[in-house]
């Protein structure tokens, strides 16, 4: 008897993958969300952010001074590798029209008495105005023209010891007493498609699994689907058989766009890879499984095949921000982070991150792998509530 259950069921899950993979590469919309978001919206954003880091940004220089100091300070300012001294305005009036009409990104204003107090070695007020609406070029004007600055100051430190008879080594060591070495963690040349492009690529993955699972969802509803899961004078369908066969189908459709995201798009595009393969495997199941179970719980709420488009596609950006890649954790409020714990997304990029990026073990990321097996099991029992709720349904209306 045993045997014979056995067998129901595992022609039952063959029955239901079998139709679910019908429709999904039968329906171009689905087949476009599923797989061809993937390859599409990944690419598309990593050509985007393909440069890295940001070159020759256009700032303007007022030189009030206009002494030989000034002019070695200019051309330290224009040696930089992202700063291009675009303009030289005779005032900082003209300098802010040219700011206004969007022709530059910064202003710095060198004072008249800039060489007069270098040489006296007093205090000098050097302006420095930066359009910190783009936070990107704000952050590299500020870095390059503070470091040049420096990099004066110790120069003109370095000639006074010089002319007080001490040695060159001597003076260096006296200028620059302290040496400064800084190292670049994970991300070495400090681009942003590195920082940011890991944590797309997995909201991407969970986006299109709901928005196609639901639009597979929708589907049923509107075309009468489910009621083939009850066969006329039989017994319907258990729920166990659906909700693994449909699951089946998008897990075989999840291997395929992730073996091109791990094993191509990184590849190509150079983004680190420092996790070892098995701690990947065993932390992408849980993620998958959630983003799977969490789709089919939702498909069952949906009456429509573009309601899944339209309630689900406008939370990616949300998602992105509560996962704390765009927007460090300390600026999300507690409570507010809390709930997009719910959402696979959250723990997910945090523990693809800290494995992929940083190279942590499976017991470094411990945390977030218990989290994604609590939302793997809480939306698997929600599928399967919605699936026998459906039947329900469809029974008493038969």
């Amino acid at each position: 008897m045993k045997y014979e259950n056995l067998k129901l069921k595992w022609r039952e899950f063959t029955d239901v993958f079998r139709n679910e993979f019908h429709y999904v590469f039968h329906d171009g919309g689905v087949l476009l969300i599923v797989i061809g978001a993937i390859l599409i919206y990944a690419t598309a954003y990593s050509l985007a952010y393909k440069n890295e880091v940001l070159r020759d940004i256009p700032v303007a220089v007022v030189d009030e001074s206009r002494t030989p100091a000034s002019r070695d300070l200019i051309r330290m300012f224009d040696a930089t590798p992202n700063l291009l001294i675009a303009y030289k305005p005779t005032s900082l009036k003209e300098a802010q029209n040219l700011l206004y009409d969007r022709k530059i990104n910064g202003i710095i204003v060198i004072p008249a008495d800039y060489e007069k107090k270098l040489y006296r070695n007093e205090k000098i007020n050097l302006s420095i105005y930066t359009d910190a609406s783009y936070f990107l070029m704000y952050r590299q004007v500020f870095y390059d023209v503070t470091r040049s600055v420096l990099q004066s100051g110790l120069e003109v430190e370095w000639t006074r010891f010089v002319s007080s008879g001490a040695q060159s080594e001597q003076a260096k060591a006296l200028s620059d007493p302290v040496v400064l070495t800084i190292k670049n963690l994970y991300n070495p040349y400090g681009g942003y498609a590195t920082f940011i492009m890991p944590a797309i690529i997995m909201v991407i993955i969970q986006q299109t699994l709901l928005i196609g699972i639901g639009m597979v969802g929708g589907t049923w509803r509107e075309k009468r689907l489910y009621q083939t899961l009850i066969p006329v004078g039989e017994k319907r369908m258990a729920v166990l058989p659906i909700v693994l066969g449909k699951s089946a189908v998008y897990m075989l459709i999840s291997l395929f766009n992730l073996l091109y995201v791990l094993g191509v798009h990184y590849y190509f595009f150079g983004y680190p890879q420092n996790g070892a393969p098995q701690t990947l495997i065993a932390f992408l199941i849980p993620y998958v499984l959630a983003c799977i179970f969490g789709g089919i719980a939702l498909s069952t709420l949906f009456k429509y095949r573009e309601n899944s488009l339209i309630l689900l596609l406008f939370t990616s950006i949300p998602f992105l921000m509560l996962s704390g890649a765009s927007l460090p954790r300390e600026c999300i409020p507690d409570w507010l982070y809390m709930i997009g714990k719910i959402v696979p997304s959250s723990s997910g990029v945090d523990g693809f991150l800290r494995i992929q990026t940083m190279g942590a073990t499976l017991s470094e990321v411990s945390k977030q792998v218990i989290t994604l097996w609590v939302l793997t099991g809480a939306y698997f029992f929600l599928a399967c509530l919605g699936m026998r709720s459906i039947l329900r349904r469809i029974e008493k209306k038969a």
